[in-house]
């Protein structure tokens, strides 16, 4: 009775014949939806990274801009200018580094300022002295000049007021009608270069009175 009791007793379901081990269950994963979605949105962001990074360095090119201030009507030298690597909007016209040799020995069309991005014009070939002018060399200290700093293009008149005694008639003031051509920075001794544009016949008098240092510079007007 008992090997009968024993044979048809059940076996429980999921024991191993073996050890009475029952074997795992297998764990199905399930993706989640919103992991799925960002991690796809992420591959996205890197692409459109990677094209814009490709394309911002595919559009970048040397350009000039001015190493230093540089003052309307100065000559240009190598040493004033300087090449940058940057990203240009196509329908930005640049000077390209390419072309420095062209603005070097030129005139400076407007004031430059330090780290300005130079673009066509900003040059002009025009030269002094002019057809029936002359340039003479003023040094002036800075009682000679008015308190706000020339600039190229001042229309100006120089007084010349030579009297014996430092006196000041009629007859000594002598008056000289000019273009600003020049301006040098003021030297250790306090003193400023200014080349004047005048008419060739009164040159060389201008000169001469200039040599005494009695001669002042009045602006009349200036060009904006």
């Amino acid at each position: 009775m008992a090997t009968m009791t024993a044979a048809k007793r059940p076996e429980k379901a999921g024991v191993a014949d073996q050890g009475g081990v029952v074997p795992p269950v297998p764990v199905k994963l399930r993706r989640r939806p919103v992991v799925v979605v960002t991690a796809l949105a992420l591959m996205l962001v890197g692409a459109l990274v990677s094209a814009w990074a490709y394309t911002s360095l595919a559009n970048t090119q040397e350009v000039l801009v001015a190493r230093v201030d540089v003052s309307r009507g100065q000559v240009i030298t190598a040493e004033d200018l300087k090449t940058v690597r940057i990203g240009v909007d196509p329908s930005v016209s640049v000077v390209p580094a390419t072309q420095a040799g062209q603005l070097v020995g030129q005139r400076a069309a407007v004031d430059l300022r330090a780290g300005q991005l130079l673009v066509p014009g900003v040059v002009t070939g025009e030269v002094y002295p002019q057809p029936g002018m002359s340039t003479v060399g003023l040094s002036l200290m800075a009682a000679q000049l008015p308190s706000e700093p020339l600039r190229v293009g001042d229309r100006v008149r120089v007084v010349s007021t030579p009297g014996a005694q430092g006196d000041v008639t009629p007859s000594t003031v002598v008056v000289f009608d000019g273009v600003i051509v020049a301006v040098s920075p003021r030297d250790a001794n306090g003193a400023t270069d200014v080349t004047v544009q005048v008419e060739s016949g009164v040159a060389a008098e201008l000169a001469a009175r200039s040599a005494t240092g009695k001669v002042a510079v009045v602006v009349d007007g200036r060009v904006r």
